[in-house]
């Protein structure tokens, strides 16, 4: 028994003695009862008041004390924190966005690109952040764009935040490094286009769940995959994503490379075809018509499925990251989609001349993981005509 209760007894047998009470008899209505109850206690001396109210003081005390003890967590809530950095209090977001968490340091990364880059920039900050022991949070740009698709953890950082934080710029290239394991500073955005399994294959299984698709993405895309099974008794499901759009031009002019074309298709196509009696592939793309023009489709195991939509890609990316194997050809969309689907990937290789600029930001060994398969891309298209 709790001590306060031990004395609060001592007390009342003390002052009061023992005293049986006659068990009181209903009159029948509540006023009746409430005249007898108060007939009673003005029949009390004024010492027996005295020890009555004293007798209820000790038990709320004692009652008090007791909770506070044993249940100090409940209280803890009240107590506000000193904003000592001079930074503003996050609000509006989890309850982990404290003013503490604040003096402790934020890390952040840019919001740039589309789709594949911004998968790629949030699992590097993700993985860095962890790396170097500081809390990850994003802008809302990147949870607008992400957290529509994919069942995002990340705390984000209010809009009107991000300009009042003494960002320290961090700038990475395309692939890890043994510096980015001693990034210093408690306020760091991570700068550039990173997209490099090398900064999180480590921690594979906790990126995946990052890019967990919310169910009814999920849903929508096995039902038109259910959907193409037809008659069929197995489904070997091989995604295809075709780059084209910008790279087109962007390439050969500027990269000194090239885009898939349709001796590349054929070949990595094959490839799943011979292997698997089942193959059925899904094409998506940003450059359909050039697909249904240069892919084979005479077999009935071909299907164009993709809308093309690069403002709303979530379709088209859940279509082939739910399917068994990838094919792609070249950027980080079909990158993702490999590395989510899992399987088998065929992907596009050296498909830039040996003294392309782009081989400076981009390293190709730290783009496709070594298990996947990469078929030459024909670079007589950029070669001199003799």
């Amino acid at each position: 028994m709790n001590p306060y209760f031990k004395d609060a007894g001592k007390l009342l047998k003390s002052r009061m003695g023992v005293r049986r009470r006659k068990k009181s008899t209903r009159t029948g209505t509540v006023g009746g009862s409430l005249l007898s109850s108060i007939h009673k206690l003005s029949s009390l001396s004024w010492f027996q008041l005295f020890d009555f109210v004293l007798l209820f003081l000790v038990v709320t005390l004692s009652m008090f004390l007791h909770l506070q003890r044993y249940n100090s967590s409940l209280w803890s809530w009240k107590i506000n924190v000193k904003n000592t950095s001079g930074l503003p209090v996050l609000e509006h977001t989890t309850p982990s966005l404290s003013t503490k968490n604040v003096d402790r340091g934020m890390w952040t990364v840019n919001s740039i690109g589309r789709l594949g880059n911004q998968m790629g920039e949030y699992a590097t900050l993700y993985a860095l952040a962890k790396l170097n022991g500081h809390k990850a949070y994003i802008l809302p740009g990147m949870h607008q764009y992400l957290a529509t698709i994919f069942k995002i953890t990340l705390p984000i950082i209010p809009s009107e935040m991000t300009s009042k934080i003494p960002w320290r710029n961090y700038n990475l290239h395309d692939w890890m490094s043994e510096e980015y394991r001693h990034i210093q500073g408690k306020y760091v955005r991570l700068t550039g286009y990173p997209c490099s399994y090398t900064f999180y294959h480590h921690i594979r299984d906790e990126i995946l769940q990052e890019f967990t698709f919310h169910d009814h993405i999920k849903e929508d895309a096995n039902k038109y995959l259910l959907q193409l099974r037809g008659q069929r008794k197995t489904v070997t499901y091989i995604g295809v994503h075709v780059r084209r759009g910008d790279y087109v031009h962007v390439m050969p002019n500027i990269w000194k490379g090239v885009v898939a074309d349709k001796n590349y298709m054929d070949k990595a196509m094959n490839y799943f075809r011979e292997k698997y009696d089942d193959a059925v592939f899904v094409i998506v793309s940003n450059g359909m018509a050039w697909c249904k023009e240069n892919i084979d489709a005479s077999r009935g195991d071909v299907y164009f499925a993709g809308d093309g939509r690069e403002s709303s890609p979530a379709r088209d990316f859940a279509l082939i990251a739910h399917c068994n194997h990838t094919i792609m050809t070249i950027g980080t969309f079909g990158i993702w989609a490999g590395y989510l689907a899992g399987g088998e990937t065929i992907y596009l290789a050296n498909y830039t001349l040996p003294d392309s600029p782009f081989l400076k930001l981009f390293k190709p060994s730290a783009a496709f993981l070594p298990e996947w398969i990469g078929i030459p891309a024909d670079l007589s298209p950029l070669l001199p005509k003799s």
